[in-house]
């Protein structure tokens, strides 16, 4: 097939944004529901069409099913509507009362300088512009754990009457450890100006059942010993249609394998398909495939989690050389904007394998939002994306994974020592050791 030709077909396909609709549409994905079971069979169903051994893998996992939450003052309600307050997934069910207090951005430093034991502590969701690094919703929440916080207030810096939502919790231990809400800005502000330095409660209920995830995987190409992964995840929160994170991975990995079904012939590797379950309550999905699979084989990840948000791509690329020289090239070549990034980025289902030495790449939108904008709010719908962008992004990725799947493409894997040492010289390894993310013997 020609340049022109596949690239038409991309440009006019319904492929992608059909099945995207397909996910929005079903509702409540979240890890182990009926809804992302739902969407993971709907995904298996396409990539059938496209690739070969199309199959689900199940799971076990630590289920979580939202019930109310709230917070009041002086025994009256003053957050209970689930515009202002959410609970956040795998906060264990409780009461948890003590003097709010209000830590801003809930940086390492604000920590060490408040004394925080028995209190309700309130962060915000963004970091400054300042600041040298991201700090993750999790970091946050272990940190106030561990300074003897009694519950945790997690407070939207996007506008708008949208709570945050995100899971607590670790590997080791899936329910965190004292009760977590995600409360909208406004409302966050309205409890910091009434209620800094007074007593409140915060009242979480869920269930926490025994539940069941599971994986997607389809194939092309030459039956090979090394695999390329090609990746997204199927789960999204239970508060609203999941579009940007992540319908929009799923549908853009449904393109790519359509896409790649017609350059069958020019892959000299295999390619597997995987749309992972349960990224949302801490990477299980792909922890669980890391931990399974000969890493040695795996030739390269390349994960799509937040892209046609905007046109812009950003690569996430672990200072792999041979990635951002492939991406380097397609863009060029296509005349797409990218974005690369070289620093780590433990938070997607590329890192269960990146973390090991396995070069992997994060494939997101380049946006001018501080954090996670709509997502993991209930304004994560459909109309904030555009089928232009998918067929215009699915062109590029295509490309990139064709290249990826080449003979010519060989990136050295990682001593994961070298990993852990560059994780500790950009600030993220205080953080993951305090939330249980730190895989490495100290």
């Amino acid at each position: 097939m020609t340049d022109t030709a596949w690239i038409g077909e991309t440009i006019t396909s319904d492929v992608g944004w059909s099945h995207l609709e397909r996910l929005v549409d079903i509702g409540n994905r979240i890890a182990g529901s009926d809804g992302e079971r739902a969407a993971a069979e709907a995904t298996r169903d396409v990539l059938a069409e496209y690739a070969d051994r199309a199959r689900l893998e199940p799971f076990d996992i630590q289920g979580w099913e939202r019930d109310d939450s709230a917070i009041s003052a002086g025994g009256e309600p003053v957050a209970t509507a689930d515009h202002e307050i959410i609970a956040l997934p795998r906060s264990p069910a409780g009461d948890a009362s003590g003097e709010l207090i209000d830590l801003g951005y809930g940086l390492p430093e604000e920590f060490e300088q408040t004394d925080c034991a028995g209190k309700i502590v309130m962060v915000r969701s963004d970091v400054p512009d300042w600041y040298d690094r991201f700090i993750h919703r999790r970091e946050k929440y272990y940190r106030a754990v561990d300074a003897g916080a009694a519950g945790f207030v997690y407070r939207n810096h996007v506008e708008g009457m949208v709570p945050p939502t995100g899971s607590v919790g670790t590997q080791t231990d899936p329910l965190g450890a004292i009760p977590a809400v995600g409360v909208a800005r406004e409302t966050g502000a309205r409890l910091s100006r009434r209620y800094d330095g007074e007593p409140i409660a915060v009242s979480v209920d869920c269930e926490t059942p025994a539940a069941t995830s599971w994986n997607v995987h389809a194939e092309l190409g030459p039956e090979t010993e090394g695999t390329v992964l090609v990746t997204s995840h199927v789960d999204a929160h239970d508060i609203a249609e999941g579009a940007l994170d992540n319908g929009a991975g799923t549908a853009m990995l449904v393109e790519v394998a359509r896409a790649l079904a017609a350059r069958e012939s020019e892959l000299d590797r295999r390619v597997e398909f995987v749309a992972f379950g349960a990224e949302e309550v801490g990477l299980v999905g792909s922890e669980r495939l890391a931990a399974t699979r000969d890493l040695d084989a795996v030739g390269a990840v390349l994960n799509f989690d937040g892209v046609v948000r905007e046109r812009t791509l950003e690569f996430h690329t672990h200072d792999f050389a041979a990635i951002e020289e492939a991406v380097d090239e397609v863009s060029d070549r296509l005349d797409h904007a990218t974005a690369t990034t070289p620093q780590q980025g433990p938070h997607s289902d590329h890192w269960p394998f990146v973390q090991w030495g396995v070069p992997g790449c994060h494939v997101m939108s380049e946006t001018a939002d501080a954090g996670r904008g709509w997502a993991h709010t209930h304004a994560d719908t459909l109309e904030k994306l555009d089928v232009r962008t998918l067929r215009e992004q699915a062109v590029v990725l295509t490309e990139l994974a064709v290249a990826f799947a080449s003979e010519g493409f060989e990136p050295s894997h990682r001593d994961p020592k070298e990993v852990a040492r560059r994780l500790e010289t950009e600030g993220k390894a205080t953080g993951m050791r305090l939330t249980g993310d730190w895989p490495y013997d100290d």
